[in-house]
């Protein structure tokens, strides 16, 4: 019998057949396994479809002098059908090419959809996205900028990106994460670390 924070290992896992059932926009494998369980047996075979993804980064950009923070919009086919609309407050994100570095594609991302400059890169935190349907994980960062500038369309054109990036007092965005206009995930962790990491930023601590 195994207690609750029993540490598995990639031994207790078995995968006995693994095939991709899609491959476009999104690539999605069907996987047969089985797993330990806590009283010590193996699972019965169970089938579960992964949506398979590169790794993702997430740049919350925030200029500590104006206190500011720049988000982008743009549309995002899953949630064209919340009464909210389509066109939701976001930080930056890209996905990781392979032999990438995280830190080199939150700055091209930075720079591609707000076109802001990073003036340093700070690690947040690594996460799962949605660990039940998809191997996706997430590094995130925050990125202090200058916003006297920010603003406008940005987006690279071969990539069908159409993305506004807009500058808001630190106090707006606040008010938006909490009346819950900003709603998916990456923003959610990215401006609550925030919340907590302020001070310490502005006065050159962290």
């Amino acid at each position: 019998m195994f207690k609750p924070e029993h540490k598995f290992t990639g031994s207790d896992v078995v995968t006995l057949s693994r095939e991709s059932v899609y491959s476009g926009f999104l690539k999605v494998d069907r996987v047969k396994l089985k797993h330990r369980m806590f009283n010590g047996d193996w699972s019965p075979p169970i089938r579960r479809e992964v949506l398979v993804r590169e790794r993702a980064v997430g740049v919350l950009l925030f200029d500590p002098k104006r206190e500011e923070i720049v988000l982008v919009r743009q549309f995002r086919v899953g949630v064209m059908d919340d009464s909210q609309g389509a066109w939701i407050f976001e930080i930056v994100a890209g996905m990781v090419g392979e032999k990438e570095q995280f830190a080199d594609v939150a700055i091209r991302e930075t720079e591609e959809e707000s076109g802001c400059k990073v003036l340093k890169l700070i690690e947040i935190c690594e996460y799962y996205n949605s660990p039940g349907i998809t191997n996706e994980k997430v590094i995130l960062y925050c990125g202090l900028i200058d916003t006297t500038n920010a603003g406008g369309i940005h987006g690279l054109k071969e990539e069908h990106e159409d993305i506004a990036s807009i500058a808001l007092p630190y106090s707006d965005a606040l008010y938006r994460l909490k009346s819950g206009s900003i709603n998916n995930p990456m923003s959610i962790i990215a401006l609550q670390w925030l919340m907590l990491n302020k001070s310490a930023i502005k006065n050159h601590k962290i």
